[in-house]
């Protein structure tokens, strides 16, 4: 079943970014359902939550617009005050796609981007490092959790209250 709705998904992307061109199904008739397969091959299962992923969408569609907001008053506000810096993020969420989807969606919080992930360690980007991050990194790693059904273990002392920042102004 897998198989088939990612070819669907392929061929839907295949016929969007070809405009509909019906000659281009002589070469995407042969691509389509390869990459379909080597993507169901490639891929660990995965358990998603439909409840998780729900939940995830006004947030994510929230934070972008005020991530969006937030940029575009920086650039336009003349003498712009900022301290830009790195913030280091001890994650939770165990390694592979959670940790990637983790890594590809920090810049949806304001001010933020994603510079680094090693050994369950992310290093962010922010535009101002005076500001406190680490809530809203931790915000965002639950609401991750729950589209992957995944318990996040607890707090321990200070993982989440980490507050390593290197000044890079």
């Amino acid at each position: 079943m897998s198989l088939i709705i990612r070819m669907a998904i392929f061929a839907l992307l295949w016929w969007v970014f070809t405009e509909g061109a019906p000659s281009s199904w002589w070469i995407g008739g042969v691509f389509v359902p390869l990459v379909a397969w080597l993507s169901v091959r490639m891929a660990s299962p995965q358990n998603f939550s439909v409840k998780g992923i729900c939940h995830f969408l006004p947030f994510f569609m929230r934070h972008s617009l005020q991530g969006g907001i937030d940029v575009a008053l920086r650039a336009l506000k003349p003498g712009v005050n900022i301290a830009p810096g790195l913030v280091t993020y001890p994650l939770r969420l165990p390694h592979g796609a959670p940790q990637i989807f983790m890594a590809n969606v920090i810049s949806l919080l304001p001010g933020t981007l994603a510079a680094d992930l090693e050994e369950s360690i992310l290093v962010v980007h922010v535009l101002d490092g005076r500001r406190a991050y680490q809530s809203e990194l931790a915000r965002l790693e639950e609401k991750i959790a729950q589209i992957y059904n995944i318990t996040l273990p607890m707090v321990s002392g200070n993982a989440v209250q980490d507050k390593r920042f290197i000044n890079i102004s």
